[in-house]
């Protein structure tokens, strides 16, 4: 079993147009790090230098991931991550 990330509008031209994608790793890093090398480009969008970039928001089985370690947050087979753009306005 692995982890499902769904993938919003915006980034689905580096999965294919793929709405979720399977990856594996013990933590966030090593996930984003498994999915980049199916999917190239998709780290670069999400991560700037060691940490989350800053209008990116993911989402661990529903609970932020700034809350659970950032990029050291551990995830299991099984568990499901969103990926979600910050949306701003006025």
């Amino acid at each position: 079993m692995a982890v499902e990330v769904r993938i919003p509008t915006i980034l689905r031209t580096y999965t294919d147009g793929a709405k979720a994608v399977e990856g594996s790793g013990t933590t966030l890093d090593e996930l984003i790090a498994d999915l980049e090398s199916r999917h190239p480009g998709l780290r670069d969008r999400l991560v700037e230098g060691d940490a989350l970039r800053r209008f990116v928001n993911v989402y661990l089985n529903d609970e932020d991931v700034r809350f659970l370690g950032g990029l050291k947050a551990s995830v299991d087979d099984g568990d499901s991550v969103t990926v979600l753009p910050a949306v701003a306005g006025g």
